[in-house]
């Protein structure tokens, strides 16, 4: 089993990241991102030291794929130790006919939202078709002559984190076309908890496409046997499913991603961070896109700092991870969480948004204070959450209104867990 040099170490002030390396001699690894190095964790820092991830445990799927035509789901994150999987499965002698890219393109460097263009790979040949482009299902075309399709993407466990939206759309066109679905899990980072309000249906989106709370608290290994069991699939069909198990992890270890999954999710800080920070990216509210610490940063140029408070500031401007950042070139005051005590935030093991209701409070602005598309609701799965905090609703009370469903959504979830908890 590949193991990641990485261990447990007491009142730590190392960041040890496992990640790929970039490799300029390899036309598929190329411009691979790291993760940044891990925030300090403030009396224990976990890091994966014998966890193998499902592609690294290639004797429980190599041999099945001999002889057939294989199309790789994939991104930047669809490692094997230092390797691409593309370049791994070709150099084990399987035959690799096609790759599919989710949002943020093949090699993870596109902005969130941007389309993707297909492409082809320039040292193997090999036809990339963005499923965040002119279609996010995989046509039957496209399928045509692949015989598996291997899903390997690291995920966040959130519902909005589109790429088990992707999930989604390729097995209900596998299932059309009679072809077998084999996902390589990988751990969930947020996978220690579930919590926030579930999707209703009407709102339903590609940020959102099932009935889930927020946080699902699921790998997408554990997932895709919940669309199939659950019948989430249109007319209730069901792929054919195989789904290789990660090696030495379960629900309740930290787990350190190796490569960042996404431009704007750089360390573990913006990833546990995520879930609670997102919400307002329906507002008119800054979270750090356009700077070093995206989902890090809250700020807008009106925020109202105390007195008591240390002043904070920041200007978002393009980068790489975001073309044209909201409130770009404008000075945003606010709150900075890039220091964050990474293993307390973690221990609590919910959501967190008193930062929404907060900024909300501070800047006096009403309604206008979300954007007048209202995507806030396609986040939060509904209008409630947006209409609760106009209206004056206490945050207790909105949480009170979805323990039901989420107690409801933990029995459903308890059938398809692989790991323990």
């Amino acid at each position: 089993m590949k193991k990641f040099n990485i261990c447990l170490f007491a009142l730590a002030l190392i960041s040890c990241s496992a990640g790929s390396q970039n490799n300029t001699d390899n036309e598929i690894t190329e411009n691979v991102p790291e993760i940044a190095d891990s925030v300090i964790v403030e009396e224990k820092f976990y890091c994966n030291d014998d966890v193998a991830v499902g592609a690294e445990v290639t004797e429980a799927y190599f041999s099945t794929l001999e002889g057939l035509k294989i199309a790789v789901v994939g991104n930047q994150s669809s490692m094997v130790g230092n390797t691409h999987l593309v370049d791994t499965l070709i150099g084990a002698g399987v035959e690799v006919v096609r790759v599919f890219s989710p949002e943020h393109g093949f090699r993870g460097t596109a902005d969130a939202g941007e389309k993707v263009n297909n492409e082809i790979d320039e040292k193997t040949g090999i036809p990339i078709v963005s499923l965040y482009g002119k279609n996010r299902k995989p046509t039957a075309a496209q399928l045509e002559g692949v015989d598996v399709v291997l899903f390997d993407i690291q995920d966040v466990g959130v519902r909005f984190y589109t790429y088990i939206s992707t999930l989604h759309y390729v097995m209900e066109a596998v299932a059309e076309e009679g072809i077998k679905l084999v996902v390589l899990d990988r751990p969930n980072p947020n996978g220690h908890y579930v919590d926030g309000p579930v999707l209703k249906s009407d709102f339903s989106s590609f940020v959102g496409m099932h009935e889930v709370p927020v946080v699902h608290g699921m790998t997408v290994g554990e997932y895709a046997q919940m669309i199939n069991g659950e019948k989430w699939l249109p007319e209730g069909i069901t792929c054919e499913l195989e789904v290789v198990t990660c090696e030495g992890w379960d629900h309740t270890k930290f787990y350190e991603l190796p490569i960042a999954p996404s431009p704007n999710l750089p360390n573990m800080a913006s990833v546990y961070l995520y879930p609670s920070l997102c919400f307002f990216e329906g507002t008119v509210v800054s979270i750090g896109r356009g700077t070093d610490s995206p989902f890090q940063l809250i700020g807008h140029p009106d925020y109202k700092i105390d007195s008591t408070q240390v002043d904070f500031e920041f200007v978002p401007q393009p980068n790489g991870g975001s073309k044209h950042p909201k409130l770009e070139n404008e000075t945003c005051y606010g709150v900075n969480l890039a220091e964050i005590d990474l293993g307390e935030f973690r221990a609590k093991g919910e959501l967190d948004f008193t930062y929404l209701f907060d900024f909300y409070q501070n800047l006096e602005m009403g309604k206008t204070f979300f954007l007048p598309n209202n995507f806030i609701d396609l986040l939060a799965g509904s209008s409630d959450l947006r209409k609760g905090i106009i209206n004056g609703t206490s945050l207790e009370e909105m949480q009170t209104g979805w323990d039901e469903e989420l107690t409801a959504f933990k029995e459903i979830r308890s059938k398809y867990l692989l790991y323990s908890e």
